[in-house]
């Protein structure tokens, strides 16, 4: 079984396709998505600094990733991700962010991930890609699935004010956050 919480080492990395160089300035499409923490959150009705880190896709403690997912460039490494969310969570609360993690998995498979790794934030599902497709997130197919490149967006009062993308490694991003949303006070 592989083991989530770390990456193997000689993962490709992911290049600066510009995929996300529209989005700085833009507003939050306004659309209701279902939360781990229960109900339904719109991203773009949140007033202050909000945090979104978009991932691929958590793997299931004894379901193989799909066949040749270490081989995608900035695909493996969503439970790191979550995890180092998790860690630097009061830093973030400190500095008054809300942060959310959001895939296109159901929201019952986010749960049993977010209940695993125990979360104490809103994991969000856009199964229907309708707030990547707003925003015009970079997009893969992957096992007949079309999944949100790894990238996170900081937004103040509903508009996109920073963008991290690529992210390499998967777990680099909280920090980068943190140092970015520190200079702003």
């Amino acid at each position: 079984m592989k083991d989530y919480a770390s990456t193997p080492d000689n993962l490709p990395v992911p290049l600066d396709d510009g995929a996300t160089d529209h989005v700085v300035g833009m507003t939050l499409p306004s659309v209701m998505l279902d939360s781990t923490q229960g109900g339904a959150v719109d991203l773009s009705t949140l007033s202050g600094y909000v945090v979104v880190y978009c991932y691929p896709m958590t793997g299931q403690p004894g379901v193989p990733l799909p066949e040749g997912w270490d081989d995608i460039p900035g695909a493996r490494g969503c439970t790191p991700q979550n995890m180092c969310y998790r860690d630097h969570y009061a830093e973030f609360q400190a500095l008054g962010a809300q942060v959310f993690g959001l895939s296109v998995q159901s929201t019952a498979y986010q749960q049993e991930m977010a209940e695993r790794l125990q979360l104490p934030f809103a994991v969000l599902s856009d199964h229907l890609l309708a707030f990547a497709h707003g925003l015009r997130l970079p997009l893969f197919q992957a096992a007949g699935m079309q999944l949100i490149k790894r990238l996170t967006l900081i937004a103040k009062d509903g508009k996109v004010v920073a963008v991290k993308y690529p992210i390499f490694p998967s777990n680099s991003d909280a920090s980068w956050v943190l140092y970015w949303l520190g200079k702003q006070t």
